[in-house]
């Protein structure tokens, strides 16, 4: 990943600092935030080294910490919880062999909790990547889940 690619397409401005955290992240294959990359984004925005770590501690969307290919944002509203989002953990723990904040061992996903998706019409609801599921069933995951690495092994 070419990070000064990435801060080119920004204007070195404090208003894009989230939308440059995000391409930086995502472009990163285990989607976090290396040390250097942060540093490399302070200076390019000129801005104090511990605000931008502010910034990334802030918002749980933004890690520091390896992660995976794919992040599994499970719902934690009580619109969720109630529509049977609470066994959505146990569900990807037996699906992916993994718990939460563990990535795979073959390092293609990684489950962190979230705290509203904002998709309460479509209870119980995660996201993978920046896909959006709902009205989940353990069935529904385990295709999913398959689907997903079926495309894996495919790329190669």
């Amino acid at each position: 990943m070419e990070i000064e690619k990435i801060l080119g397409r920004h204007s070195p401005l404090q208003e894009n600092l989230l939308n440059i955290l995000h391409d930086v992240q995502d472009a990163h294959p285990r989607k976090y935030l290396p040390e250097p990359h942060i540093r490399k984004v302070a200076e390019y925005l000129d801005t104090n080294l511990a605000q931008l770590y502010g910034v990334v501690k802030y918002y749980t969307m933004f890690s520091t910490e390896p992660r995976a290919r794919y992040i599994i944002r499970i719902c934690r509203s009580p619109v969720c919880h109630i529509m049977d989002g609470k066994t959505l953990p146990e569900l990807l723990e037996k699906v992916l062999g993994t718990g939460i904040n563990e990535p795979t061992p073959d390092g293609l996903f990684y489950v962190e909790y979230s705290e509203c998706l904002g998709i309460c019409s479509i209870a119980p609801a995660m996201m993978v990547g920046d896909q959006i599921y709902g009205q989940l069933t353990e069935k529904g995951i385990e295709k999913l889940i398959s689907l997903i690495r079926d495309e894996e092994n495919q790329k190669g």
